[in-house]
């Protein structure tokens, strides 16, 4: 006999788990299918792992300017494996926290692969559990290439199960998390070559970000080379591997290869015929702007979407569902517009709207940027300079900000706040209208001509 639920869950990532908890909150009963840790790839191989390490770069970013300010400092040594141990502790300190409090809200935690048997009806190690309501969050994993050899590279999984710190990688890859690994590594003193398959990374970003980063990585030490497309990775005797790309071009001496060239959906082993739910042609669930697949009480939200593939999107589209469905607000949805974002680099990338180039396909000679380029303040007395650059894109007689798009020191912890304004409307006026705070880099914001 098969339990029944209001809501079943599948995946223990942040689409799963908040659509679950939304659900309880409620008062419905709910559950979680996930057949490994919970937290999905945000807690354990994904943005909270990767900003443990980036802190670590940036300490050392740290170390190395103490000199501009007076400190004789020595740098004996880096642990690889010492920050790999305090941050597999910090995640297994989340993941104990899960198991608690899916059982203080009355959530069941349901160990195994879901497959579906019909619309309503999920098959989880051989027993059946009906619900009325089934959200699809698996999340995805991330892609090898089918070139010969490519298994003696590692993912961005691999590079989180590293317990010594390579010495020369080879990073393959031109978006958030090629980009992130590469800033890291380069700044923990790895020797990291970065491989574009064309000529610049992070192709859907504000071209002002692209050239900018790109500048000041090649400055901080990492080889990037462009229109290299890898046919054939060997592993000599020493270990040690070569890569043969398109044209005869042969790189030799790498300890570690990183695949990082995008990822796919886990929808494979769900089943999904069985539900009547239909994917796109890479497996992703297409669905409309309330999350729905097309099948009566079977939804998708998170990266199986294919749609703004980031942890609070897939937090913000289940809760807002659960809302829906449960707490009687029958239009409520996310709006996938004007979803802010941070890139880890180094420096730091944050960005929310429309890029220049967008605005200006969009409303053509409409468009005004103002933009600035400086040094930070941090930077004065450093021996190694790093730029910042902003610039906003504004639309119209009013001047509305349509685009803020910023690179350096600290502009991760500055863009939330200007993105609420952007988001609410605020035109370039009412960025002129708000006193300064100085002496910061944020200031620029306000007082740009």
């Amino acid at each position: 006999m098969s339990k029944h639920y209001d809501l079943l869950a599948i995946g223990g990532g942040s689409g799963g788990l908040s659509a679950a908890e939304r659900a309880a909150m409620h008062g419905k009963k709910a559950a979680v299918v996930e057949m490994a840790k919970m937290g999905g790839t945000c807690v354990n191989v994904g943005c909270v792992p990767k900003k443990i390490m980036w802190n670590a770069a940036a300490v050392a970013h740290v170390l190395r300017d103490a000199q501009g300010y007076g400190f004789d400092v020595m740098v004996n040594d880096f642990d690889w494996g010492a920050l790999v141990k305090s941050r597999e502790e910090m995640i297994q300190g989340i993941n104990d926290w899960y198991g608690n409090y899916l059982k203080d809200s009355n959530i069941d935690w349901l160990k195994g692969q879901a497959k579906f048997v019909d619309a309503h009806t999920l098959e989880v190690n051989g027993e059946h559990y009906t619900a009325d309501h089934i959200v699809i969050s698996p999340g995805g994993r991330p892609m090898v290439p089918e070139i010969p050899g490519a298994g003696h590279g590692i993912t961005s999984d691999g590079f989180f199960a590293l317990t010594e710190q390579p010495k020369r990688v080879a990073v393959v890859g031109a978006g958030y998390i090629a980009v992130e690994l590469a800033g890291l590594l380069n700044a923990l003193g790895s020797d990291v070559d970065l491989l574009l398959r064309r000529q610049h990374f992070l192709s859907s970003f504000d071209a002002m970000l692209r050239e900018t980063l790109m500048e000041e990585m090649v400055n901080d030490g990492v080889n990037i080379l462009p229109n290299i497309n890898l046919e054939k990775v060997e592993k000599g005797p020493d270990g040690k591997l070569t890569l043969t790309a398109q044209g005869g071009h042969i790189m030799q001496g790498f300890d570690t290869l990183i695949w990082a060239i995008g990822r796919e959906p886990l929808t494979a082993d769900l089943n999904l015929a069985a539900a009547g739910v239909e994917t796109d042609e890479r497996g992703y669930i297409p669905t409309d702007e309330f999350q729905e697949t097309g099948v009566e009480g079977v939804y998708a939200v998170g990266d199986v979407t294919g749609r703004a593939q980031l942890t609070p999107v897939a937090i913000a589209a289940a809760r807002r569902l659960g809302d829906r469905l449960f707490n009687n607000q029958p239009e409520r949805h996310l709006v996938y517009e004007n979803i802010p974002t941070v890139m880890f680099s180094h420096p730091p990338i944050g960005t929310v709207g429309l890029t220049e180039g967008e605005a200006r396909e969009q409303h053509g000679d409409a468009v005004k940027v103002y933009q600035t380029r400086f040094t930070p303040m941090y930077n004065a007395l450093t021996p190694h300079k790093t730029n910042t650059a902003m610039k906003l894109v504004c639309v119209g007689a009013q001047e509305k900000v349509v685009g803020i798009h910023m690179i350096g020191h600290g502009v991760d912890e500055m863009l939330q706040g200007f993105a609420v304004a952007l988001r609410m409307g605020a035109t370039k006026k009412d960025l002129d209208d708000t006193v300064a705070i100085h002496p910061t880099s944020s200031e620029e914001l306000v007082t740009m001509r």
